[in-house]
């Protein structure tokens, strides 16, 4: 198979040709069963990794009218044991699937479930929109900066739903707490701290390896420039192999918790960034990124951001394994996945409001509540009967905030950021601003 993103884009266009109706990029069947609010959706999860329990429960929900038409991966294990999980929750087959290319092609589907690896997102939902089919978005989003710019203009062009899987966005208390910080609850919020910690174990030295069983190690690659397989690699450890796949720990869990931080502090881009960060533990482990990271965001209005990073130490320095602290002239506001605590300016605890949705904690994959409202809010904007509560040209300027602390990281010095637009004409930083693909994957909008 040529597996090149320009073979997946003329394929896909020749199976839709003649088929869309209205400029939607939809066909008619496809426009007739979504056309009202309570239409059923067809939708295909692509990636089955440790993201796909959170799927679950929202697309078997009767109240969904969600049917599930593909399970694709490139590993055979992972689509087996993905039927075998929906199993005890549908009574319907699903078609197993290896390559992304047929799902685009395929003119049922309306909306696709991107949860693969970081290298993926941005071209994968590129392409996924170009075909005519709405994403829900695993984060972070985009593999670099430049993706994201990309993201935001093929949301705008071609007209499609693309939800970023940041599910705190969709909780009941922290919608309720940022809504009364906007209002002025603690005064003038300034300052947000947001941490993570866990403590993930060693890592594998990323020796060559025979490619394993079942993996189509190619189009696992897909944008990103071929190598030989090295062990390990495909399963979860791509995060700390470098940058060729992933975006370390700043990517996979800061991207979550700096997205409230943002939100609460209702700030876009910063003027500076400032990163310390280094690898502190299994020090001659395979791992090789950071897993230890002090940031901080510097905003017009003299707000500013704090990352606490700790990947790999479980002490619980705020009291939580992950959070905020919202900072304002009037109050504190202690806010993560279990809830939220207000307090007045003196440290007294005013009001406290705890989540159900059984999400908390720094656990792999899993979902709960939180998740489950996030995809159905997904599956009602399709059908035009709610707003998206992580539009993706807005959720971008929090993954912006990971790629500016890994550039800063890589780089070993601050950088300085337009706020207006996020940018910089700093020369250095500009070349990390994008990636190398492979020849003929380039995502183009």
């Amino acid at each position: 198979m040529n597996n090149t993103r320009r073979d997946f884009i003329k394929k896909t266009a020749m199976g839709v040709t003649g088929l869309t109706l209205a400029g939607m990029g939809m066909s008619k069947s496809s426009y007739a069963r979504i056309n009202g609010a309570n239409e059923r959706i067809n939708v295909a999860i692509v990636g089955l990794g440790r993201r796909l329990g959170a799927f679950i429960e929202p697309i078997s929900l009767k109240s969904s009218n969600v049917q599930l038409l593909y399970l694709c991966d490139v590993m055979k294990s992972q689509r087996d044991k993905a039927v075998n999980r929906f199993a005890n929750h549908i009574d319907y087959k699903v078609k197993l699937e290896n390559d992304y290319q047929k799902i685009l092609n395929d003119p049922d589907v309306d909306a696709i479930f991107n949860a693969t690896p970081d290298h993926w997102h941005a071209p994968g939902t590129i392409m996924g929109v170009q075909a005519g089919k709405h994403v829900y978005l695993e984060k972070p989003g985009s593999h670099n900066a430049r993706e994201g710019e990309l993201l935001a203009k093929a949301y705008h062009k071609y007209g499609k739903v693309i939800q970023l899987g940041n599910q705190q966005r969709s909780s009941i208390e922290s919608i309720d707490i940022v809504n009364q910080i906007h209002n002025g609850v603690i005064g003038v919020p300034y300052k947000a701290t947001s941490f993570y910690n866990n403590s993930r174990g060693a890592t594998p030295i990323a020796a060559p390896a025979p490619i394993p069983e079942g993996l189509d190690w190619d189009l696992w690659q897909g944008p990103a420039p071929r190598r030989s397989y090295e062990h390990n690699t495909w399963d979860y450890h791509w995060h700390w192999y470098g940058w060729t796949y992933g975006t370390a720990e700043m990517g996979n869990n800061a991207i979550h918790e700096l997205d409230v931080a943002r939100w609460a502090l209702n700030v876009d881009y910063p003027e500076k960034v400032s990163v310390e960060a280094d690898k502190r533990h299994f020090i001659d482990d395979g791992w090789t990124v950071y897993d230890t990271m002090k940031a901080a965001y510097y905003y017009p209005g003299n707000k500013v951001i704090e990352w606490d990073g700790k990947a790999r130490s479980g002490y619980n320095t705020y009291g939580s394994g992950r959070g905020n602290i919202i900072y304002g002239s009037e109050g504190t506001v202690f806010v993560n996945r279990d809830g939220y605590k207000l307090y007045d300016r003196a440290g007294k605890l005013v009001k406290e409001s705890k989540s159900e949705s059984g999400e908390g904690g720094t656990a792999l994959g899993g979902g709960g509540g939180m998740t489950t409202m996030h995809v159905v809010n997904f599956f009602n904007t399709i059908r035009g009967i709610e707003k998206l509560n992580s539009p993706i040209d807005e959720m971008i300027k929090s993954t912006h905030m990971c790629h500016l602390a890994n550039i800063s990281y890589r780089l070993k010095k601050d950088l300085i950021i337009d706020p207006k637009n996020g940018k910089t004409e700093d020369a250095e930083v500009n070349k990390l601003w994008s990636r190398d693909y492979e020849i003929g994957w380039e995502p183009n909008v």
